[in-house]
């Protein structure tokens, strides 16, 4: 392993959870020289990690006791206080001024407690969701939108950096509620672009020509370059699955509605994702929502 530049009094990482994201991040962390200890509730997923020189824990807490750090990429806010809270949860099992990188996309308010329940047991926190998808993760070019105290993101910050851009963009949640930005913006533009293809073909003209004339143009959008291109090759391999957008568009409308917002774009957006997954797509990437269009415009999807 190389020797990358080390956090500051961080010496172990443990990494909990290591899916379609949190592997090849654990690998990118490993590969920077920093020792990682990782677990996930399917074993079978930790197994290729080994080559890297991650040592696989046998359960959340193993992962978490005696590290400097501890990261966690799981799949919801439920599945996240499962683990995380509790008498016997990780939080109880991390050293005093160890530091909390919760890493998946949650509920504000879920981040808030994680954060309450951390301090109470001396642990720094933070709240840092990603945008990238998989490609991100394995490239190492994510977003990284972090909230929490200034300086508990000072002694944590070299954890992103193999990881992609980081921002700190106000206290604990902030990160949640910038990636529900995010998370709105890419799925309304999904549904955009997936309308605007849709349109181009049913008026009689080839929508890969379309798309190619936009690019660079005002309508141009990294959604219309790589979702644009998924969709006109109906590759639909989950980078991003449609299941976990929908999670997003519903914990962004129900922050909405308790904000009293009116955001009739994206609840519009929310329902499409939300009929995609009843209709069996939700293990699809994102970008297959032009498949739910064609099916409320009488086709039948390949």
């Amino acid at each position: 392993m190389k020797q990358g530049k080390r956090m500051q009094g961080i010496k172990t990482i443990g990494v909990i959870g290591t899916g379609l994201m949190g592997a090849p991040m654990a690998r990118r962390l490993a590969e920077e020289g920093h020792r990682v200890r990782a677990w996930n509730r399917t074993p079978d997923k930790t197994e290729t990690l080994r080559e890297y020189g991650i040592e696989i824990a046998h359960s959340a807490n193993d992962a978490a006791t005696d590290a400097d750090l501890v990261m966690v990429m799981l799949s919801s806010g439920p599945v996240c206080d499962d683990v995380l809270l509790g008498d016997d949860g990780v939080i109880a099992h991390m050293a005093p001024d160890a530091i909390l990188v919760v890493m998946s996309s949650i509920p504000v308010e879920t981040a808030r407690g994680q954060a309450q329940a951390a301090k109470a047991a001396g642990v720094g926190y933070l709240d840092a969701p990603v945008s990238g998808g998989e490609r991100g993760a394995i490239d190492g070019t994510l977003a990284i939108m972090v909230g929490g105290e200034a300086d508990t993101y000072a002694r944590a910050r070299a954890l992103f950096s193999p990881l992609g851009r980081d921002v700190h963009v106000g206290p604990v949640g902030s990160g949640q509620l910038a990636k529900l930005a995010n998370q709105t913006i890419v799925a309304n533009t999904i549904a955009t672009v997936a309308e605007a293809l849709l349109l181009a073909e049913r008026g009689g003209a080839d929508p890969g020509k379309v798309r190619e004339a936009l690019l660079g143009g005002f309508a141009d959008s990294t959604i219309l370059q790589v979702h644009g291109e998924r969709m006109l090759k109906e590759d639909f391999r989950p980078g991003g699955p449609a299941k976990w957008q929908w999670k997003d568009t519903q914990t962004a409308q129900a922050l909405a509605d308790e904000l009293s917002l009116e955001l009739p774009v994206s609840r519009l957006v929310d329902g499409l994702f939300a009929d995609m997954v009843a209709h069996g797509d939700g293990e699809l990437d994102h970008s297959a929502l032009i498949r739910e269009l064609r099916r409320r415009n009488g086709e039948r999807p390949s």
